[in-house]
């Protein structure tokens, strides 16, 4: 049984263990999940542009010819060489086409799921997790100090550098999806190409749009105790379509910012001064922030957010409701605490 951690994947791809043929990347990060799914089908192969080598199959077609998974997985190329196959779950079950396969592995073929979120009892994570010829990648969101790593590989890849303020602009702008997170990069390098580095002006200028803007709004407006304005932003926010779990990321990162914040208060430091990098038109609402919440009841705030993002993973179908009662929540002890 190998069921790596969330963080044990990345070494995982760096350098894949031929020892297990069969791998299922999942979890509730689609865009993560497309991405490592991607890395390592075209890392299984010697020219992933070759359709002999990387044969793509959807998870539906196998289901219904359950066979013909073990006959890809068997068949020898042409002209020799490591074989990969690349299967997207669907919603039909994999489980008896797997079965053969993990009896009796290829031994020159990897085939690589790609899956959704699924659950601990989820048949195809069982299997998988139970079978010692096959190994399971967790994809969870992307967590406040996974976004400069992200942010430093895509603009590297167009040959820019990130300077310290737009690091830590990005790490306020960018969501927890990681797919939905690299096409705004992709956009933040077109528009900095031949700048050599990216600064806090291209960050604002690409990607300081409206919504952002709004979500700024939400978290402050949760976080300073106006429950009209943040009544007014969530529902603007639902409906552009945004994830409700993008929303609690938001304001999970922004909470743990100003818990640290309050420490620094609470040490001696004059608010002046931990403000003064802040973006003039968020310095006096968190100066406020800052007057309201105690050490305390900012980790209690944690505690709650983190509690409602998982809620909201397990029930995607009410998130958006989840994640507005969470906030609401936080509203009312603001606006209780005074400040």
């Amino acid at each position: 049984m190998v069921a790596k951690k969330a963080n044990e994947v990345e070494a995982f791809l760096r350098r894949p263990d031929p020892g297990y043929p069969v791998v299922l990347v999942f979890g509730p990060n689609a865009g993560l999940v497309s991405e490592r799914a991607r890395q390592l089908a075209r890392a299984s192969v010697d020219d992933p542009d070759d359709a002999f080598q990387l044969v793509r199959i959807d998870g539906d077609d196998i289901a219904s010819d359950p066979l013909r998974l073990v006959d890809e997985a068997g068949t020898v190329g042409l002209f020799g060489g490591r074989r990969c196959i690349f299967v997207r779950a669907g919603a039909k079950p994999l489980t008896t086409a797997l079965t053969p396969l993990l009896a009796d592995p290829p031994p020159n073929a990897r085939v690589v799921i790609e899956a959704g979120d699924l659950q601990a009892r989820n048949p195809l994570r069982t299997l998988l997790e139970g079978a010692k010829a096959a190994i399971t990648l967790p994809c969870y969101a992307d967590e406040a100090r996974d976004i400069p790593v992200l942010a430093e590989a895509v603009l590297g890849e167009f040959g820019l550098r990130l300077d310290r303020d737009a690091r830590e602009a990005l790490t306020g702008l960018l969501g927890a999806d990681r797919l939905l997170g690299r096409r705004e990069l992709e956009k933040l390098a077109l528009y900095a190409t031949g700048d050599g580095t990216v600064t806090v002006a291209h960050v604002e200028a690409i990607m300081a749009d409206a919504s952002a803007l709004v979500m700024d709004t939400v978290v402050d407006a949760a976080f300073a105790g106006d429950t009209d304005g943040l009544d007014r932003g969530i529902a603007r926010i639902f409906a552009e379509g945004d994830d409700p779990g993008v929303v609690l990321g938001a304001a999970l990162r922004h909470v743990m910012a100003l818990h640290k914040a309050r420490l620094q208060v609470d040490r001696g430091t004059p608010v002046d001064q931990i403000t003064a990098r802040t973006h003039w038109k968020r310095k006096a609402s968190m100066q406020r922030q800052l007057g309201r919440w105690t050490a305390v009841s900012l980790e209690q705030a944690i505690a709650t957010l983190r509690d409602a993002q998982a809620q909201a993973r397990r029930s995607g179908a009410i998130g958006e409701t989840v994640a507005a009662r969470c906030l609401l929540t936080i509203a009312t002890r603001a606006a209780r605490s005074g400040g």
